[in-house]
């Protein structure tokens, strides 16, 4: 694919994330009307974009994709495995930092900007599968991961009773149970187990979800351009080195994932570029949650946006 080529499918994507951008910088929007935004996208219409695309695919090309959700699964949960233990071991961080830098050096904004960067380079309807396979991997697997990971990492280590234990047992299963409610993972594996069992949506309800699954694009670079303006970047070297590894590492052990699994061409580019997408609001939130490293992640979200309009254009030129 031609560089002129790539920037006709980047320009526009980036002019809508300015936009956003300008509203949030000037104060149109604030943080709570961000939040909103973001909830939008991930509990309504992405979702809803998503269950069409699954119920509206065959059987068989599901059953299909299954080297696809093992690459994903190792490319995304195995960097977080892998970055959790060199933090904690090799620069000697407590387990709630190394848990929390290396959630936010994994976890990428695929769910804002997979459809129109995807969708534009293979059609919306291709990629339905692939980003719903990503959401299952970070909603349900990866978040509840970090989190008990996290939660874990500020509890003294002096208690060892069966009082504890309990509690980490609780406060497990809600973490994966917390992650299975989340519409951008229980609503895709409600799609995917009906079309297993044969269901294929009808017209009507495909096109009532679509006239919110539409707004998807629109709405998701529109709310990271306001993410990324209310948002003060402080330039430190966790920040920088959470953005770096996101956008420079991960790609490069997917692609290594991609290979030993087989994955077509086609595949590969998309499992490649759902992972080099700039690091999430989602993952920054969560560091908030813990009061870890707030300032760190929330300007690596914003440095890995910005230098992602550098490298989504090298990747492209390169895999497509």
């Amino acid at each position: 694919m031609s560089v002129g080529h790539i920037f006709v499918i980047l320009i526009p994507i980036f002019f809508v994330i300015i936009l956003g951008f300008l509203g949030g910088y000037f104060k149109v929007f604030n943080s709570a009307s961000s939040k909103g935004l973001n909830t939008l996208v991930t509990k309504f219409a992405l979702p809803a974009h998503l269950f069409i695309g699954i119920t509206t695919t065959s059987k068989q090309t599901l059953i299909d994709k299954w080297p696809f959700f093992v690459t994903m699964f190792l490319g995304i949960i195995g960097f977080y495995v892998i970055l959790l233990l060199v933090m904690r071991l090799v620069f000697k961080m407590d387990l709630n930092k190394s848990s929390i830098f290396s959630l936010n050096s994994t976890q990428p904004s695929f769910a804002f900007m997979g459809i129109p960067v995807l969708g534009s380079l293979f059609g919306a309807a291709e990629v339905a599968i692939p980003i719903a396979i990503t959401g299952v991997v970070v909603n349900a697997l990866l978040d509840p991961v970090a989190t008990i990971v996290s939660s874990v990492g500020t509890k003294t280590q002096a208690s060892q009773d069966e009082e504890h234990k309990e509690s980490l047992l609780k406060l497990t299963v809600h973490s994966i149970l917390h992650g299975l409610r989340e519409p951008l993972a229980c609503i895709p594996l409600l799609g995917v187990v009906l079309t297993l069992l044969g269901f294929q949506s009808p017209e009507l309800l495909q096109s009532s979800l679509d006239q919110i699954g539409e707004i998807t694009s629109g709405a998701a670079l529109f709310a990271i351009g306001v993410t990324i303006g209310i948002k003060r970047i402080k330039f430190s070297g966790s920040a920088i080195s959470i953005a770096l590894l996101k956008i420079i590492a991960m790609p490069a052990l997917t692609f290594a994932f991609a290979l030993m699994m087989g994955l077509s061409a086609k595949d590969m580019t998309m499992a490649i570029l759902l992972v080099s997408f700039p690091g999430s609001a989602v993952a920054a939130m969560i560091a908030s949650r813990f009061e870890t490293l707030e300032a760190e992640t929330a300007s690596s979200f914003v440095i890995s946006s910005v230098l992602s309009l550098i490298s989504l254009p090298i990747l492209i030129s390169i895999l497509v």
